[in-house]
């Protein structure tokens, strides 16, 4: 994420029940971030592929909570990193997915005369 211009702000991030692994933001964009590791292909999956739609929802549930936290305006992206690490401890695989998965109800937009971001979530509007 550094190498692409981005700045970490947490690692590990809880809340209650919500976790992310990594939050991360530039100037337009604040970046929630799952990471998978493995040490094989379990199932034949990749470790990306196990992101189901239930994590994507509670990954969700942490992005709103976040922005709402922290009274965001910038525009949310939800990423996933997929890592297989072998014996030695060296990654054998990386793959950074942006923007993964877009959250299927919730509409985000800037009030014009503001600038300020709202999201709306199941009928709850977060700004």
């Amino acid at each position: 994420m550094k190498d692409k211009g981005f700045s970490i702000r947490e690692v590990n991030w809880k809340m209650g029940h919500l976790e992310m692994d990594i939050i991360a933001e530039n100037k337009k964009e604040i970046v929630f971030v799952e990471v998978k590791t493995r040490t094989t292909t379990f199932g034949g999956k990749l470790p990306e592929e196990n992101v189901d739609i239930i994590k994507q929802k509670r990954l969700i549930a942490a992005g709103n909570a976040y922005i709402k936290m922290y009274h965001l305006e910038k525009a949310p992206r939800f990423d996933i990193i997929g890592l297989i690490v072998n014996r030695e401890g060296e990654f054998s695989y990386v793959n950074h997915l942006e923007n993964a998965f877009v959250p299927h109800v919730r509409t985000i937009n800037s009030n014009s005369f503001t600038k300020r971001w709202s999201w709306k979530h199941r009928g709850h509007i977060i700004k």
